[in-house]
This record gives C-alpha cells, sequence and structure tokens, in this order.
C-alpha cells in the first residue's frame, strides 16, 4: 500500500495545527485549544513513526543492493540482515497504517465505573463487591488511583452498588471493554449442599466528563438535601449531608451519600451525572452513523454478557473474543492485563479490517 499521499496530507495538516496554535486567540475558546493540542500531538507522532519507516525503506533498498555485490563477503552480510530489516519495515507501515485510524476522543480520559448486583440475591452482591476489590487491585498494581464516589452495602459483605472514578493514563482506554454483565459460577459460602450457583453484576465504565463537555444548566437541576441513610450505629446517619441530583430533561437521578460532607457530596454527585449524560450523548452520537456496524467487542451495553468467571475450573472466560485463561485466582488479585491487552487487539484488527485504510 503507498502511504506516500497519506503522509503529505497529513504533513499538510501539521503545518496548520502549528500555525492555528501559534495564534493567541486559539485559546480564548478552550475546548478547541484542546482539541487542536490534542490533534497536533497525534499528527506529530504520526509523522515520526512516517520518517522511521522511510529510513527503514531506504535501509533496505540499500541492503538490496549490496546483496547484489561482486565483494562475496559484503553481499552475504547484506543478504542477512534483510529478514530483520524487512520485519522492521513491515512492523513500522502496520503502526503508521494504527496511527492513521481515527482516534476515540475518550481514551485519554479518567473514567467512572460503576458496578451493581445483578441476579442471584446476597451471592450476587458478594461478587459485585469481589468485582470491586479486583479493579482496586488491578489500580493498585499498575499505578492507577481508584477514588469511591458513592457505595451501597449489602449484608454479608457485598455491595448493592458501588460507583468509583479511575485515574491516570489512558484509563477508559484501558478499561472500557470492561462494560458489560459478568457471571459468575460458584459454590456460595451459604450454600450447605455444595451446588453451584449462577449469579451476575454488571459494569459500566463511562469516560468522565468536564465542564467544557457538558453544561449542566442551574434551571435544569433539581437539587434536595437528605439524610444519609448509612447502616446503623455510623455517624453518617446524624447528617443531613446526602444529596440527591434530577437532571429535569431526561429525567436521570443521582444520589450520594458517602461522605459527610454535603458539599463533597454534590461535587461527587454532579460528576457520575456528566458522565452518564456524556455517555448518553455519544451514544445516540454513534447510533446515527454506526447502525450498520457488527462490532466483536460489543457496544459495552450494560445488558450485553461479556464474561464467565467458573470457580471450580479456575476460569474465566471472556464471551466477545473466546479467549479462556485458566487462572482466575490471580485474574481476581488484579492480574487483568493479558485479558485487556487481548480486547484492545482484538478491537484494533477489527478496525483495521473496517477501515478503508485495508482497502
Amino acid at each position: 500500500m503507498d502511504f506516500n499521499s497519506l503522509a503529505e496530507r497529513k504533513r499538510e495538516r501539521f503545518e496548520q495545527l502549528e500555525r492555528e496554535i501559534a495564534d493567541p486567540a486559539l485559546f480564548e475558546n478552550r475546548k478547541r485549544a484542546s482539541e487542536i493540542m490534542r490533534e497536533h500531538s497525534s499528527v506529530k507522532q504520526l509523522l515520526a513513526r512516517w520518517n522511521e519507516l522511510e529510513i527503514a525503506r531506504e535501509q533496505l533498498d540499500q541492503n538490496r543492493e549490496l546483496a547484489a555485490s561482486n565483494d562475496v563477503e559484503i553481499a552475504a552480510m547484506a543478504e542477512d540482515e534483510i529478514p530483520d530489516l524487512q520485519k522492521r519495515v513491515n512492523d513500522l507501515e502496520r503502526e503508521f497504517q494504527i496511527a492513521l485510524l481515527p482516534p476515540d476522543e475518550n481514551e485519554n480520559r479518567d473514567a467512572i465505573v460503576e458496578i451493581r448486583a445483578g441476579t442471584g440475591g446476597s451471592e450476587a452482591a458478594i461478587f459485585a463487591a469481589d468485582l470491586y476489590r479486583m479493579y482496586n487491585r488491578y489500580a493498585e498494581a499498575t499505578g492507577l488511583k481508584i477514588e469511591d464516589l458513592e457505595s451501597s452495602p449489602s449484608e454479608l459483605g457485598g455491595l448493592k452498588e458501588s460507583i468509583f472514578k479511575v485515574s491516570g493514563e489512558n484509563v477508559f482506554k484501558t478499561l472500557r471493554f470492561e462494560s458489560g454483565v459478568h457471571r459468575v459460577q460458584r459454590v456460595p459460602a451459604t450454600e450447605a449442599q455444595g451446588r453451584i450457583h449462577t449469579s451476575t453484576a454488571t459494569v459500566a465504565v463511562l469516560p468522565e466528563a468536564e465542564e467544557i463537555d457538558l453544561e449542566l444548566k442551574p434551571e435544569d437541576l433539581r437539587i434536595e438535601v437528605c439524610r444519609s441513610g448509612g447502616p446503623g450505629g455510623q455517624g453518617v446517619n446524624t447528617t443531613d449531608s446526602a444529596v440527591q441530583i434530577m437532571h429535569i430533561p431526561t429525567g436521570r437521578i443521582v444520589r450520594c451519600q458517602d461522605g459527610r460532607s454535603q458539599q463533597k457530596n454534590k461535587e461527587k454527585a454532579l460528576k457520575i451525572m456528566r458522565a452518564r449524560l456524556l455517555e448518553e450523548k455519544q451514544r445516540e452520537e454513534e447510533a446515527k452513523y454506526s447502525a450498520h456496524r457488527k462490532n466483536q467487542i460489543g457496544s459495552g451495553g450494560r445488558e450485553e454478557k461479556i464474561r464467565t468467571y467458573n470457580y471450580a475450573q479456575n476460569r474465566v472466560t471472556d464471551h466477545r473474543i473466546g479467549l479462556t485463561l485458566y487462572n482466575l485466582d490471580r485474574f481476581m488479585e488484579g492480574d487483568l492485563d493479558e485479558m485487556i491487552k487481548s480486547l484492545q487487539a482484538a478491537d484494533l484488527l477489527e478496525r483495521l479490517q473496517e477501515s478503508s485504510l485495508t482497502a
């Protein structure tokens, strides 16, 4: 495939972006400036790959010429280097092709993760708590930061619901494929006869929305303060710190009561509300032009069963890509790298196949 014309267009676009950045008026619009700076960085990296590719191609051509030399020793040395140079050219061509794919505007964002117990009663709530612990372990191992926003504990140490923010580098890009229904098959601690039960929990991973992404108008919000309803005996019961926010146009409701500060709970509730509204807005926009797309990885919908955790066989299976790992014990301790990288690779392959770049 001839990338020369594509690279030339990118070079012209880079020069245009350089001129825009040099104009002080650009930074009067924060959102526009952020978009331009992000694109500038992306195109700069792409052109750097292109330069590497051109150098590698030149080296390969030189070695092919030397391999035809009358000097037997030089020709043999050049011939030996050709396979490695050819592999480097192929790898760089693929990297360049990947870099040409349209970036996901959300991939560099932090994420709001929502876990809810599904079918299975108290065992579903315990599984939801296990998933919460799993993501915490993963965050600890990879240097990500977790901030709890809201939780609703159940009996036996489970969680009816947990909402938390994960911040760090490329968080949404890393965790986005965790959205969906997670199914567990195991013998509950309360099962006297050793029978395996099946329970579920849902996970939703939302890109964190900033104020410049989504304006929440005061007249569109109904904010109510009420008494927190934590477990008995906790001091949280004695304060009127719980905050409930209703977004009137959509009817969406968010309630936060974890903290004792009314202001902190309000900030957390607004953060969750923005993320949910941004997700809804982006889904509507995507549906307009992607309704025909068959996505192997899936829509990320909360209703879609994506993974089964089978404790008897120490097995975890992701149904979207057909990957089965026999390391469930380590997986639940946050060893998610192999699964996450496999999902990202499958998504990338699908995007390349669907892209006109492969034509």
